[in-house]
Parts: structure tokens; C-alpha cells; sequence
């Protein structure tokens, strides 16, 4: 309660919208996809469904299209300012949050939506776990147990990133798989040149390290994930266990060493982890960007989206 009651005074200068309000903001149609494509991108863990879909995801999808056509008819006034031609830019959407809050569905989410409302548009995702240092530099840095801090991703190869996509070049990243909990050697990711590109990560909306360029400037649009801490928590201990029953019969997983342990000892570890990296990493670096995003999804315990916050 009073964390919700301290959300509400920082943020004055959003307006406050509940579930109901929000979905009449837009008439109601039917989902661009299908039960089974939802079931495919979403985390496992999540409880989203087709009716999130019609209530949450296709008003914001029209608002996203008014912060569009501004963008663009912006553009297009300040190019007869400056007797420039106003050169094409893709929209950029950051999207940000709390390990396990559910950042990567609605990434996903988003970028089936608009590839949908805008057919003869490009929509490309990527996610910042590409950028972090592979664990050998970690570990020469002796900051391991930071990673996912600031200091743990490669903020000038981020930013380096951003500002070609911006300017509508192409670019080669580095991939991270969850499943070796690391960089994966020799291998690339290609992200085009596209009308929309969604960013998402944890870190989406810090600052790099002495410096004072956000990595907002580069975004039309921002969202950021919100829960309580306790409801995060339970939702990252759950997936922990499904990480866990996913990796028992694959001896390459990160996770594989711990199906090999008394199931107490490796839950009482997950707890460890959260109260000492994750949660340590939300209070001090994640939660204090919230307030730069321009919309606000807030989480209920069942992971239904019961507010929103907009950016007045």
C-alpha cells in the first residue's frame, strides 16, 4: 500500500487511468492474431490473453499511431523551417522494467501488433542482453555478480547501435543466450533498417556511465512494465522453476546444475539471487527511469494490466 500510495505522488505528471477507462478509449475489434500465435510469443510464465489483447494492446497500439503521425508532422514542419527535406527516421519504442515482469511479451506483442495495423511497414526487436559483456570479461572485471548492472553492458556499443538505427542503417550485434547464460562466440544478429524498432531491456532508459546522453533521446515512444516487488519476486521464482523443469534433460543449460540439487537448496539460492542482485538492481537503477517513460503498464498479482499511466 504505501508503495503504491509513494507511485502516485512521483508521478503528478501522468494521468492515471484505470483498466475500463482505457479500454473504451478505443472501439473494439477483433485481435489481429490467434490464440495459438499469443500462446507462441509469450513468456511462459505470463497470463496474458486475447482479452489483454482487446482491452490493454490495441488502444495502445492507436496511441502509438498518434505519437507517429506527430513525429512525423513534425518532421515535416521543421524541414520547411530549415528549407531542409526532412529525412525518413524509423519510430523508435523503448521498452523497460523489472527481470521477470513481462518486458519480453509485450515487446513481442507490440511488434506483431504494429506489423499488422501498418502492413506495408517493417517492425524490428531486439533486446539490450546482446550488449553485455561476455562473462570472461565480467569475470577479468570482477563484476559477475553485477551483471545486469550498468556498468555490465557495453553502453558505448549501445549507444553506437541506436544512432545508426536511427539514422537508417543496418547493424550487426552481438546474441545472448539464456540458455549458457552468456554471449554466444562468433555469432551475429543482423537488425535492419525498419519503420519501427523496438528495444527492449532493463536498462533501456539509464544514462551510460558518465555521460549525459539518455538513451530516451533516441526513443518516440517509452513503456515501461511495472508490478509490486513482491509480485515481481513470486513471478521470477516461478520462472526459475520452469527454467529449472526445462533444463533437467539438457546437460549444456545453465540451469542443468541445478536439477541436481536438493530443490530447497537451489529455491533458497533463486531467493538469494533476487534479494541481492535482482532486487538490488530494480531499486537502485530500473525503478528510479520509470518517471522518463511515456506510458506506464502497472500489473496486478495475476499479471492483468489494472493501470496505466500517461504521460500528461
Amino acid at each position: 500500500m504505501e508503495e503504491r500510495l509513494a507511485m502516485d505522488k512521483e508521478f503528478l505528471h501522468f494521468e492515471k487511468i484505470n483498466r475500463q477507462t482505457w479500454q473504451n478509449l478505443h472501439r473494439k475489434s477483433t485481435p489481429p492474431l490467434s490464440e495459438e500465435e499469443l500462446n507462441s510469443i509469450k513468456s511462459f510464465n505470463d497470463l496474458i490473453s486475447l482479452q489483454d489483447v482487446t482491452d490493454i494492446y490495441l488502444p495502445l497500439t492507436h496511441l502509438i499511431q498518434i505519437y507517429k503521425k506527430a513525429k512525423e508532422d513534425l518532421a515535416f514542419s521543421k524541414g520547411i523551417f530549415l528549407q531542409q527535406e526532412s529525412k525518413k527516421q524509423p519510430f523508435m519504442i523503448g521498452i523497460s522494467g523489472s527481470v521477470a515482469v513481462g518486458k519480453s511479451t509485450t515487446s513481442r506483442l507490440l511488434q506483431i501488433l504494429l506489423s499488422r495495423t501498418f502492413s506495408d511497414s517493417t517492425v524490428e526487436l531486439v533486446t539490450t542482453d546482446g550488449f553485455l559483456y561476455p562473462n570472461a570479461t565480467l569475470i577479468e572485471q570482477n563484476i559477475l555478480n553485477r551483471k545486469g548492472f550498468p556498468e555490465s553492458y557495453d553502453m558505448e556499443l549501445l549507444l553506437d547501435f541506436l544512432n545508426q538505427l536511427k539514422n537508417g542503417q543496418s547493424y550487426q550485434i552481438p546474441v545472448y543466450s539464456h540458455e549458457i547464460y552468456d554471449i554466444v562466440p562468433d555469432q551475429k544478429q543482423t537488425i535492419q533498417a525498419a519503420d519501427f524498432i523496438i528495444v527492449e531491456g532493463i536498462n533501456v532508459f539509464q544514462n551510460p556511465q558518465n555521460d549525459r546522453l539518455y538513451m530516451t533521446d533516441f526513443f518516440d515512444f517509452s513503456i515501461y512494465v511495472d508490478a509490486e516487488v513482491a509480485n515481481i519476486e513470486s513471478w521470477y521464482i516461478d520462472r526459475f522453476k520452469k527454467l529449472l523443469d526445462r533444463a533437467k534433460d539438457d546437460p549444456n543449460n545453465y540451469y542443468h546444475r541445478f536439477t541436481k540439487q536438493p530443490e530447497e537448496e537451489v529455491l533458497a539460492f533463486a531467493h538469494q539471487v533476487w534479494e541481492s542482485i535482482n532486487l538490488l538492481n530494480l531499486k537502485d537503477y530500473i525503478e528510479p527511469t520509470r518517471n522518463r517513460a511515456e506510458l506506464i503498464l502497472h500489473k496486478s498479482a495475476n499479471h492483468e494490466i489494472d493501470e496505466i499511466y500517461l504521460k500528461r
